[in-house]
């Protein structure tokens, strides 16, 4: 009688965890490179998950496009685009994706996935920007432009934060500005006095974060970038 109770007790509480891990947002981080390979990715990828387990929601990490199809990309909530770079989907795929956020799903992009497929113009306007140009990694002064969403309301009005400072190209005038960088702050800059690092916007039925920040492997040891990474998930996902 006791053996009969206790595996009842065992299918009980497997069942409860199921329901529970089943009711955890799901992210897919994906970090295909087709063309420069940040040294930061596999960093990113281990800072993200831990995010993860800190904050309630399941993370996995792939390189393998195969996993861009419907029955796959429903299980997640969001998918983020570590650092991207060049052509890294094919047609399918990307009918696929486009799919996954016309659901009502999430994307977010760091720093290089304003380096990914140029030619398909709806994701250059879903990540809201091409990468153009980049000067030597250093130290610049990023104005905070909105101090409500969650990628954003941590940080002072100025934060004087070190990476690579990217000028970007085609930008889509749609996205709501979450940040801007001084180019007085720092030497190489091209874009003049308006030169945007991080926005959000909704996007054909989904939502969508970019960061610009994310180059170094340090910056993923920084609370308040994790925090401002943590924020955009947390708005790609519908927390917010």
């Amino acid at each position: 009688m006791m053996k009969n109770l206790s595996l009842l007790v065992l299918v009980f509480v497997s069942a409860i965890s199921t329901s529970i891990a089943q009711d955890v947002p799901r992210v897919l981080v994906f970090s295909k490179t087709t063309g420069f390979r940040h040294d930061s990715i596999e960093k990113g990828a281990e800072a993200i998950q831990q995010l993860g387990q800190q904050h309630g929601f399941a993370v996995t990490h792939s390189e393998d496009s195969d996993v861009f199809t419907d029955d796959q990309l429903k299980q997640y909530q969001a998918v983020l685009f570590l650092s991207t770079t060049g052509d890294i989907l094919n047609a399918d795929q990307k009918n696929a994706f486009v799919r996954f956020i016309q659901g009502g799903k999430g994307f977010v992009g760091i720093h290089a996935a304003s380096d990914t497929e140029y030619s398909w113009p709806w994701y250059g306007k879903m990540v809201g920007g091409y990468f153009e140009s980049h000067p030597e990694v250093q130290h610049a002064d990023v104005h905070v432009q909105d101090h409500v969403h969650p990628a954003t309301a941590h940080l002072p009005e100025i934060w004087h934060h070190k990476d690579e400072w990217y000028d970007f190209k085609s930008m889509n005038p749609d996205v709501n500005i979450l940040m801007t960088i001084d180019e007085n702050s720092y030497q190489g800059g091209k874009m003049g006095s308006f030169h945007p690092v991080s926005w959000y916007h909704k996007y054909d039925g989904g939502r969508a974060f970019y960061t610009a920040l994310g180059h170094t492997k340090e910056a993923y040891e920084e609370a308040e970038f994790l925090q401002h990474i943590l924020g955009g998930i947390s708005y790609a996902i519908g927390e917010r």
